[in-house]
This record gives C-alpha cells, structure tokens and sequence, in this order.
C-alpha cells in the first residue's frame, strides 16, 4: 500500500510541475476557461484542404501552375459565388488574374479604357472571393495570414459586408480611398495572394523533386517559402540529399542524370557548382570518342553540334566514374546484396563483350580510356583529383545545402496525416505478400521498421559528423535508398544504368518491380499496410507516387478498390509520352477525396496572356455524408489533449494545488 501511495505521490508531484509551467501561459482561471472555450470551437470548423502533388521532376512552370491554381480549387470557388452572374471568361479572367495578379494587371493596364470601374468592380469580387474561402478559419489564424501592408484594411472587408446600411458608406471608402491614392494595384496583389494562401491549409509533396526538368531548384526555393507542407522523399530527392551529404558516388550519378536530361544550368547557375573541372577532364580523355549512347535527351532545348558534343563527352566521362564509385561500396557493403552489379570486371575487355545473366553480349562502346581491366574500380590520379573538386564545390553549395536541410526539416521517408499514410515509393513485399524481412548490420527489419532504420540512417549520412564510420554507413544507405534492391524508394530488383548505354539487347535492360506492385492492387495487402503503420483500414488511404499511371494504356490511378491512389501520371515532359497526361493530383477537403488529372501545360506566358488555365478532369472518390471538421484530424487529437490539459489545470485552480497570478 506505501509503494502504491510513494507512486501515486510521485505522479501528482510530476503533474503539479507540468500544470506549473502550463499557469505560466494561462495564469487565471479566466484565461484557461477563455482558452478551452477557443480550442473546443476551433474543433467543430471544417477541416482544412489538403492538397497533393508529387513526381514534380524539376518542371517549375506546371508545378507554379497547379500550386496557384490549387488544382482547379480556385475556380471552383469562383464559380460557386459567381457561376450565375459572370460569363465563362470572365470566371477565367478572374482566375488568372489570381494566379498571376502582377503580371495580368500590366496587361489590363494597356487595355483598360476604364480604369476606376474595373478596380471597383474587380475589388469587390476579390473581397468576396477572400471572405468565402476565410470562412472555415478562426479570425487569428486568417490574421496571421494577413499581408502586413494591408491586414487592418483586409481584415475590415472581410467582417464588414457592403449591404449593411450602418456601414455601407464605411465600406465603400474605403475602396474608393484604395483607388484613389493609387494602392489599387498593390491591394489586388495583396487579395490574389492571400487566397491563394487560404484555399489550401497543407500541401503535401510526394517526392521526386528533383532531375530531368529544369528548375527542381526554383521548385525547392517556393517550397521554403510555402506556408505548410511536407516532403516524403523520392529516391532521386535522397540522391541529391546524399551528395550534399558529401557521398562521392551520389554527386556522380547526379551529374550524370543532369548531362544526360542536357540539364547542366540546375547544376551551375541554381546551385554555383562549377563544371569546368569536368568539362576539361572530358575534352581530354574522350576528345575523340563520339560518345553515342551518351547523346543528350534534352526536351525542347536547342544544342549546337559543339555543345551536344561536350556534353555528351561529360556524360560518358562522370557514367564510368559513377560504375568505379559503384564498385567500391558494393565491394564495401556485401549486407547489401548487390554482386550482380560489378559490371566492370565482367567485360571482356579484348573482345568488347560482357558476361552477366548468364549470357555474352557485344558491347556498343569498347572505347575504355580510364579503365585498367587488371583493377577496373579504382580510380585514376586525374579521376581521384577531379572527384575531390566537384565534392568540394557540392559541399559548399550554401543554395545546395539550405534546400538539402530543408528537406529533412520538412521531409521523411513516409508520413501519416489525418488517416492517410504518404510515401513515394513501396513498401517491400515477398513474392508471397509478406514484408520483406531486411538485415541491416545484423539486425532483422520489416515494414514501418524498415522504414523507420533507413530513415535515421539517412539522417545519419548527412548530420552525424562526430561518428566517420557512421556518417559514411549513413551515405551509403542514402545511395542504396536511390538503386538498392529493398529500397523503399526504388522498389526494383535492380537499376540497369550501365546496360542501358552499352548493351543495344534490350533483354539485358529488364528491370524487375517489387512484388508490392503487384499487390498493391489488392485490398487486403493495402489494409495490411495501413494496419502496419497504426492506421485504421476502415477510413484510411495510401496515397502514392513514383511509377507513372499509364492512363493512355487504360491504367487507373485508383487501386485497390480505392484504398491506394497512385498520383504520379507524367508532371515530367520526359513520362507524358507513356501516361498520355500531365499528372495526377490530390485534393482532401472537408467533403472528401477528389482526384484531378491534368493536361500538359504549355507555358506561363500563354497562361497570362490568353488565360488558358490547365485543363483538368476532377473525379469525386470519396464523399462523406456529415461534413468533416478539425475534431476529425489530427490537429484535432492535439487539441483535444491540449483541452484535457486546461481541464487539469482549471481543477488545481479551484482545489488550490496551484494559485492564480492575478
């Protein structure tokens, strides 16, 4: 009976410390009523939009597109309050001048012959459309929104309402004021952005930023500055991780990727990584090597013969580099199974073949000017001094190194966020629908605690210096997250690089898919992954990316009877060829699950000037019949705890365990 009293009385000690420090922030009963009678009411608002994209592949002009025009959310919104008083361009005209205030309002500038009553007019819609989308939000969260410029005068409009005959003249000063001391212009940009930023609570990125497209820097700089989002990280996001983590095998293979797409510029003028180095070293060992199968794949970009040609001597020169780096964790890291990829020493170096798979192929290229068949991993004293450059420059990137800490500030390898589980990639399966059991440094994972290892690896690779031995561990498994055969975010049984570029047998090009995208289609695996990650199969979705849906084959997006969506349909110029489409997106909002498909995008100059919004297809997947409110989300189950918390306190108030600060 003492030690149950000694436990109880230590628990009250430990409470009465907590709810101490919790009197500090409300230091009367007054306050931690007022604030339990806020938190309860912020709990019966409706829940926030989510919004989803992923695969955005460096494409920053569609990727612009879509985060300003929140998938079609905007649009909506116009003609839910609008549809039966404006024409269908004036909708559209409305739209795009919130997409683009700035850059619409120097066009209507040129063109508008009344100016004064465009303004009004124009204002008052703003105005209208902003209170609308504010509505599910708390006065203080809409406030904390608010331009600084204008936040008293926007927060006036949006409580104030023009019909009201107390106000009325208030009301229309004040935009007639806006007007006249020429702040029209600023206010519109200042309206436009704010909802914007209001009809999407939390966006939410599938992974894939960066390679093929050119701009996966200007992607990141408009993520940082976003209000709220997350990052499940895509397998060439962890790649570009690992290079700034400083792994020399990563920084290759993302040069490589960069040459290969003609994509230099996101290496040189988004991030200051000098190329020269590379360039030279090129000229002078491939100078007479046309370099075939390394030919740039550029997409809508011009090259002259000399550039092609450099660039394709820069490609060949960073591919052999990236198979010697290869070599030597594979050799370093046996635990990860990878023999099959020592390509190297396979070739038959006299006679220009290689035999791997059981067979001999003829090589395409026997051009090997680096190699020495005796030890063909190591690299040369030239190789060894131009991989030491192009790491320094990699880890001095300061522009490279603040979106690389960004990513793990916002990102993880999964996410579950209101019922829904996020990742990129898989989750490995046997051939039987079981997890894959992983042994990682003699230790057995499986599942979420697969996932959970690799990430604090990675996490490892780039923050742990203290420890070499573990920081170099953790790069090597940010490389083996990028090409592994158990990756979560490669799902393949292997990445055939090396066949690609010298092999013309496509057989030898075979890449086999975790089983896991073969049961993905299947409702009892997906419940068994949700189970698997703590959430519950009734209510929860996987929400998916990485494997383009092949919607132009007939392919659906929605697997699993629902339970898997799969939202990677081709935002890279470089996949719309296999998907027939421009990408898939995710919108959750209070009324359910909506699924759009895009169209390509032609450009933000097209969109500007002729209005031409992407044209997309919205499908209702799911519609719930009572309406969802913060108490159902997972801010919600952190409110409830912050309530039960005040409760607590307000009770040692009226017992006198702890005295108000008046």
């Amino acid at each position: 009976m003492n030690i149950l009293d000694n436990g109880l009385k230590k628990n009250l000690e430990k409470d009465l410390r907590y709810l101490r420090l919790l009197s500090n922030q409300y230091p009367t009963i007054h306050s931690a009523c007022t604030e339990i009678i806020n938190l309860q009411a912020i709990m019966n608002l409706p829940k926030g939009t989510e919004h989803f994209l992923t695969d955005i592949h460096g494409e920053y002009e569609p990727f612009n597109h879509v985060l300003k025009n929140a998938s079609g959310v905007i649009k909506r919104k116009i003609g839910d309050i609008f549809g039966t008083t404006l024409s269908q361009k004036e909708i559209k005209s409305l739209a795009t001048l919130i997409y683009y205030p700035e850059q619409k309002l120097d066009l209507i500038l040129k063109d508008e012959t009344n100016l004064e009553d465009w303004y009004r007019i124009t204002l008052y819609r703003l105005i209208e459309i902003c209170r609308h989308v504010s509505a599910k939000y708390t006065r203080s969260k809409v406030r904390k929104a608010l331009p600084p410029d204008f936040a008293y005068i926007i927060e006036e409009l949006l409580h104030e309402y023009p019909n009201r005959r107390d106000k009325e003249e208030y009301y229309r000063e004040i935009i007639k004021t806006i007007i006249k001391i020429d702040r029209a212009n600023e206010f519109i940009i200042a309206l436009s952005k704010l909802i914007q930023r209001l009809v999407v609570d939390r966006l939410h990125i599938i992974g894939d930023i960066f390679d093929r497209g050119p701009g996966a820097n200007i992607v990141l700089d408009t993520l940082m500055n976003y209000h709220s989002v997350d990052i499940q990280w895509g397998n060439h996001d962890i790649l570009w991780m690992g290079a700034a983590a400083g792994s020399e095998v990563c920084m290759a293979t993302v040069l490589r990727i960069s040459a290969r797409y003609a994509n230099l510029d996101t290496i040189e003028d988004g991030y200051g990584i000098n190329m020269l180095p590379l360039a030279t070293f090129a000229i002078e060992f491939y100078k007479n090597d046309p370099c075939e199968s390394f030919k740039p794949k550029p997409d809508n970009i011009e090259l002259t013969d000399k550039e092609n040609m450099l660039i394709a001597q820069m490609h060949k020169a960073i591919a052999i580099i990236q198979f010697k780096l290869e070599g030597e964790i594979i050799k370093r890291r046996p635990q990860f199974n990878m023999n099959d990829r020592l390509l190297l020493e396979k070739i038959n170096y006299k006679d220009g073949t290689i035999d791997i798979y059981g067979k001999t192929y003829a090589l395409n290229d026997t051009n090997f000017p680096t190699i020495d068949p005796k030890d063909p991993y190591k690299l040369t004293k030239e190789e060894r001094d131009l991989v030491d450059k192009l790491k320094s420059s990699f880890l001095n990137s300061d522009k490279l190194q603040k979106h690389v800490r960004f990513l793990f500030a916002k990102g993880s390898i999964y996410l579950r966020y209101n019922s829904n589980l996020l990742y990129h990639g898989c989750i490995p399966l046997d051939d039987d629908g079981g997890f894959s059991r992983i042994n990682c440094n003699g230790k057995e994972y499986s599942g979420k605690t697969f996932l959970d290892r690799m990430e604090m690896l990675a996490r490892e690779g780039y923050f742990y210096k203290e420890d070499p031995k573990a920081k170099l561990y953790g790069m090597d498994i940010m490389w083996y997250l990028w090409t592994g055969p158990n990756s979560p975010l490669f799902g393949k049984n292997r990445m055939t690089t090396f066949e690609r570029y010298f092999i013309n047998d496509v057989e030898s090009h075979n890449e086999t898919k975790n089983p896991y995208y073969k049961f993905r289609d299947d409702e009892k695996t997906c419940n068994k992954i949700l189970e698997e990650f703590g959430l519950s199969s009734d209510i929860s979705h996987i929400v998916n990316g990485h494997v383009p849906v092949k919607s132009k084959k007939g392919e659906s997006p929605i697997k699993a009877n629902g339970k898997l969506l799969v939202i990677d349909g081709g935002f890279s110029r470089a996949y719309q060829g296999q998907t027939g489409i421009a990408g898939y997106t995710l919108i959750y909002n209070s009324y359910g699950l909506l699924l759009v498909s895009h169209e390509p995008f032609e450009s933000t100059q097209k969109a500007i000037e002729e209005e031409t919004d992407i044209l997309s297809t919205t499908v209702v997947l799911e519609q719930v019949v009572e309406r969802k409110r913060v108490g159902d989300t997972d801010i919600g189950e952190e409110l409830k705890s912050q309530i039960k918390d005040l409760e607590a306190l307000l009770a040692a108030y009226r017992k006198g365990l702890i005295k108000e600060q008046r």
